[in-house]
């Protein structure tokens, strides 16, 4: 059953010019029941060649107005279009790619919905995995679900595009059809920074955990919020601690691994640590060289233990520059320790350190580790007291976020972490720190090759991926950067892959974007976001560039590695209570 609608009269190239027959103009044709679309730009035609079907897409269409025919007295202008091979029909269906070619005189059919379908639907997929339809057949096609999400996968789209629901929808739909399957052998992890998804979204609410952080302090009757719980070994690790207090290379990493070591070497004894303050303690006034830094460090120390006869003590004792010596009142404090045995110690030894939590013993023990080098001459004071102020400010937001030693994260399916009431000094720290825990957590029980899967969704992703951040310097920018970098490049050896939607794609590293496989883009007008896309994504041909800046809110092109042609894509809106919680506001009711 065909359609005949015109025929070859051009091939240059790849480029087919066909002459289109004068009642071939409408939009929608019926013939025997079938719905057939007509001629236009984006749909598809057959181009018969003998016993096979070579499938075109038309690109352009003009009038050859040299050319006309007077019929019963009316001028008709021969109407042409420009389409390109894209695969062709053979026994087995759709075969995409460019192997044969038509000649002049070929006649061009028109195609049924349902083998439209089949170019696009034709994976395999064992399922009806579907988001939405395509935009202008209108037809639901099967998403090949098996090798999307076997992939890094990129969502893009101004503010307001419809990228949030494009997100929810392809793992809602993930959960509804595939979650038994799933249990046990996935785990999804999603950094939510503007608090998207903390309700009925993604997945049914036995199998979803969300941590609700918040950097505010509670409100009076307010109910304290879930805190995202470390073990010990994990937050006394150099990675994990340089990462959170942005730690330099070259002088505060070590530093920060001397303190590590220090508490691995003693922590069996537990009276160890109140023993080395007081040691630190005893050094510090009693030292060949004396150095005037450390008596601030030890008034930290002794706010940090909370010992008020200490701090009143400290408050009285003063740095002589001409002797290079400390003194109290009468007090001259000498290496003979004399003096600091009779005014100095009997306070020091009502200190107790052995009930500080890990944040607190971190103080500490930074204090007492930069009394010790700067005694020995091992560092200089201006290089690591950055890396102390960091760490003090720090410690309040710390605090209402993290636990340290109380146990470890519960194994759900789906955990989200909403980032929404944090500061911005957090939300930079925050995600690398729970990307590294997820990943390493994985990267060290997987199987060779591997056994479950991780998947990490990184929602506004520009928040923690972009190059264009002045906030923070230069090499911690790097060290940031480069840990997503190692992520996305070597996950996929450990069943690791990465979701990552962003509203300004020529903001994220483009190492990140380039491995990226498979892309959900919705409308980008800024010409640097176009740039990126149209420099990165070879699959994307240029007709569906030309769309993406006039794309209307939820239409995305899709493409990448598990799409051979790129598609236009009218994603469905979710239920309500389903849908982020990224609505716009509707100002008629708000003002009404």
């Amino acid at each position: 059953m065909t359609i005949r609608v015109g025929e070859v009269i051009a091939v240059q190239g790849i480029r087919i010019t066909l002459r289109i027959d004068d009642e071939s103009n409408q939009e929608t044709l019926f013939y025997k029941g079938e719905k057939f679309k007509g001629v236009s730009i984006r749909e598809y035609l057959s181009i018969q060649r003998g016993f096979r079907e070579i499938v075109c897409i038309v690109e352009g269409e003009y009038l050859d107005e040299s050319r006309v025919e007077a019929t019963d007295g009316k001028v008709r202008y021969v109407r042409k279009v420009e389409a390109r091979p894209i695969g062709f029909f053979d026994v087995d269906g759709f075969k995409q790619g460019i192997k044969y070619m038509p000649m002049i005189h070929d006649p061009a059919i028109l195609i049924q919905e349902e083998r439209i379908a089949s170019i696009f639907d034709r994976q395999g997929t064992g399922g009806d995995f579907r988001i939405g339809t395509m935009l202008k057949e209108e037809i639901a096609v099967n998403l090949p679900w098996k090798r999307l999400f076997n992939s890094h996968i990129g969502i893009f789209g101004n503010t307001g595009s419809g990228k949030s629901n494009t997100l929810a929808k392809l793992y809602t739909v993930l959960f509804e059809q595939k979650l038994d399957a799933i249990q046990g052998k996935s785990r999804f992890v999603l950094l939510d920074f503007n608090g998207e998804y903390t309700g009925q979204q993604l997945a049914p609410a036995n199998t979803k955990m969300v941590y609700a952080l918040s950097t505010r302090a509670p409100k009076e009757g307010e109910q304290p919020v879930a805190r995202f719980p470390l073990e010990a070994n994990e937050f006394w690790d150099l990675e994990t601690l340089s990462l959170l207090f942005q730690a330099t290379t070259n002088t505060q990493r070590p530093f920060l691994n001397r303190v590590i070591e220090g508490r691995r070497r003693y922590e069996a004894n537990p009276g160890s640590l109140t023993a080395y303050t007081k040691k630190k303690f005893r050094d510090a006034f009693c030292a060949g060289q004396p150095k005037a830094a450390t008596l601030d460090l030890m008034r930290s120390v002794a706010r940090t233990v909370q010992n008020k006869a200490l701090e009143d003590l400290l408050k009285g004792v003063n740095w002589h520059s001409q002797q290079n010596k400390f003194v109290s009142g009468n007090w001259w404090f000498d290496q003979d320790g004399t003096s600091y045995d009779a005014a100095i110690a009997p306070t020091v030894e009502t200190v107790d350190a052995g009930n500080l939590d890990a944040f607190d013993q971190l103080v500490l023990r930074a204090n007492l580790q930069l009394i010790s080098d700067l005694i020995n001459g091992y560092v200089q004071f201006d290089h690591i007291q950055p890396l102390l102020k960091r760490v003090e400010s720090s410690l309040v937001s710390l605090r209402r976020v993290l636990t340290v030693g109380l146990g470890a994260p519960i194994d759900s399916l789906v955990t989200v972490i909403s980032m929404r009431r944090c500061n911005n000094e957090t939300k930079k720290v925050l995600p690398l720190l729970f990307a590294k825990h997820y990943y390493n957590t994985h990267r060290e029980t997987v199987g060779t090759p591997p056994d479950k899967t991780m998947h990490l969704i990184i929602d506004e992703a520009h928040n923690i991926l972009s190059q264009q951040s002045n906030r923070e310097s230069e090499s911690w920018k790097d060290y940031r950067l480069e840990q997503f970098e190692e992520i996305i490049k070597e996950g996929r050896k450990f069943g690791v892959f990465i979701t990552v939607a962003s509203q300004r794609p020529a903001d994220i590293s483009p190492t990140i974007v380039s491995q990226i496989h498979n892309f959900f883009i919705h409308r980008l007008v800024n010409e640097r976001d176009l740039f990126l896309i149209d420099n990165t994504i070879t699959t994307l041909d240029s007709l569906s560039r030309s769309l993406i800046p006039g794309l209307s809110q939820g239409c995305c092109v899709v493409t990448g590695t598990a799409f051979d042609l790129p598609m236009l894509l009218q994603v469905e809106r979710l239920q309500k209570a389903k849908q982020p919680d990224s609505e716009d506001v509707d100002l008629e009711k708000l003002w009404g």
